[in-house]
């Protein structure tokens, strides 16, 4: 199948990249390839590389970015998906479109199912829903597959600042009051790529088994990556003063995922391993546990006490 990747530079879009490669003809885009803000761009474009399927990643993620710039916030997660729909219907491809926890309020005392009402606080929520909603509206072939808390290699993200900040600092302060599902890209990108070969349309939620606050996964990285001599400090969101409010409750439940029979993401513990394992190879960061470090990049089995269901 002819498989077009919008974002393809991005953590996600290169580790979906590599899963695709070997099994269907896969075309990475990027800004310089074409703007998706552009219409004419996006058409033009499509009409060349005449896709099968996209995966839509292009995103302006930058959460307090788009508070302060919410133009830019809609003009490229709403109306660049839209403009991709568009593409998509006029050349006949399927698209699955990568949303958000953020379209959700976190006000549930639940994990967030499929088809709980979104309501969202920033932003950047607004702007990710909006593309939902041309996505929906645009083409009944279609995947929407909602994510949180992503990590992983080729990109900035909360592990690798974790290791960063114990090193420069050997003190961390971390919010405590949110709670989610650390999300390895490269189990992620797993999973996208088998949903080619079901037929479930629709809205899906896909992110790690288990969950945690930001706090307890800081907790796990600095013990895993054998820094466990590092002061942390729980603070509340508030204290942190960031400017784009986030969901207190960020935990998305799977159903879809089993019911479609691609079945769920590893816990996210484990995906924190490979992803220390990874890391280290690619020269990402250097763990300084000379134990741990041995354990992750050999892939002997974690103890246990790092393995155990974080709720």
């Amino acid at each position: 199948m002819r498989v077009l990747v919008t974002g393809a530079k991005g953590m996600l879009g290169a580790a979906l990249l590599s899963c695709l490669e070997n099994q269907h003809t896969a075309v990475g885009a990027d800004f310089n390839d074409f703007d998706i803000c552009r219409e004419a761009a996006v058409q033009n474009a499509f009409r060349d590389i005449r896709p099968e399927f996209v995966f839509h990643l292009a995103a302006y993620t930058d959460v307090d970015g788009c508070e302060a710039n919410p133009q830019s916030a809609n003009g490229v997660n709403a109306q660049g998906t839209c403009n991709v729909a568009r593409a998509c219907e006029e050349v006949g491809a399927v698209l699955a479109y990568i949303s958000t926890d953020y379209v959700f309020d976190g006000r549930l005392g639940r994990p967030y199912r499929e088809d709980d009402v979104p309501n969202p606080v920033s932003v950047y929520g607004h702007s990710k829903l909006a593309g939902e909603r041309y996505v929906q509206s645009r083409l009944a072939r279609h995947f929407i597959v909602r994510t949180s808390w992503l990590y992983g290699p080729h990109g900035k993200n909360f592990v690798a600042t974790i290791l960063r900040i114990a090193k420069d600092r050997g003190e961390i302060r971390v919010v405590d009051d949110q709670r989610g599902s650390p999300t390895y890209t490269g189990h992620l990108a797993q999973k996208l790529a088998q949903i080619l070969n079901v037929q479930a349309y629709g809205t899906s939620h896909a992110t790690a088994a288990g969950n945690c606050s930001w706090f307890e996964f800081a907790q796990a990285i600095l013990s895993m990556g054998g820094l466990e001599g590092v002061r942390t400090l729980p603070i509340s969101t508030a204290e942190c003063g960031r400017p784009a409010r986030r969901p207190a409750n960020s935990v998305l439940e799977n159903r879809r995922l089993a019911e479609t029979g691609v079945g769920p993401l590893p816990h996210w513990k484990e995906g924190l391993a490979h992803y220390l394992r990874e890391g280290q190879r690619l020269g990402e960061f250097v763990l300084p546990g000379a134990d741990a470090r041995e354990q992750l990049v050999q892939g002997r089995p974690l103890p246990k006490e790092l393995t155990r269901e974080a709720n």
